[in-house]
């Protein structure tokens, strides 16, 4: 059975509590920070953090001298893996955000690196070791109809101008949040069940005809 060296570290917290004259907490708070006198410190050992690995090498009594090991996602500080996939997570957010804005699909590349994100976030909190990358993506899916916000206005400047009921109002009386909530209403009430199953057996006729034509020109 092979040896190894293990390091595990806990944070102690240590503090100070001091007096500053300020206009306001925010100066107060900058003046506390920029103080570097810490003669008064305090260590709080009821606040611990959680006992981490910081290091694994292999053989005894081999820490920074043998061979390193990665040390097991798991093992690793909890707060500084959140910390670390922050920054996964905001890359993820930053593209789909920009998909959304454009209005088109995200890549598949795109959806692994947020589906893997969601998975190793949920890792974390359980406590549980990285999942392996790459993932498995889910099916496409496919946009069959969107209410789109310009093209509502612009179905409200024809009814403006076609009915009296709305005469008193103006393109401008009707506010984004009037559409927000329009939007809510009639996705609600619709039922596109029959219309979906119906264009779902047009793509799969469409896909058997393609496969047709590929086979019996190979």
């Amino acid at each position: 059975m092979p040896d190894y060296t293990v390091e595990v570290t806990y944070h102690l917290p240590v503090y100070r509590q001091r007096s500053y004259s300020a206009d306001t907490p925010a100066q107060a708070c900058r003046l506390a920070i920029e103080d570097d006198g810490w003669g008064d410190a305090r260590e709080d050992a009821d606040s611990s953090g959680e006992s981490h690995v910081t290091g694994i090498w292999e053989g005894a009594d081999a820490a920074y001298s043998g061979q390193e090991i990665p040390v097991p996602s798991h093992f690793a500080e909890t707060v500084q893996r959140k910390a670390g996939h922050f920054d996964m997570l905001l890359d993820a957010l930053r593209i789909l955000s920009a998909d959304a804005r454009a209005k088109r699909i995200p890549s598949p590349e795109v959806q692994a690196k947020a589906a893997w994100a969601i998975v190793r976030g949920e890792a974390i909190l359980a406590g549980a070791r990285d999942p392996d990358d790459p993932m498995r993506l889910p099916p496409a899916t496919f946009t069959l109809a969107v209410l789109d916000e310009d093209r509502v206005r612009r179905r409200i400047a024809t009814l403006l101008a076609t009915d009296r009921r709305f005469q008193s109002l103006t393109p401008q009386s009707v506010h984004d949040a009037d559409i927000q909530a329009a939007f809510a209403a009639v996705t609600a009430d619709a039922d596109l069940s029959r219309q979906v199953t119906y264009h779902e057996f047009q793509a799969a006729y469409a896909a058997l005809t393609a496969a047709s034509q590929r086979i019996s020109q190979s």
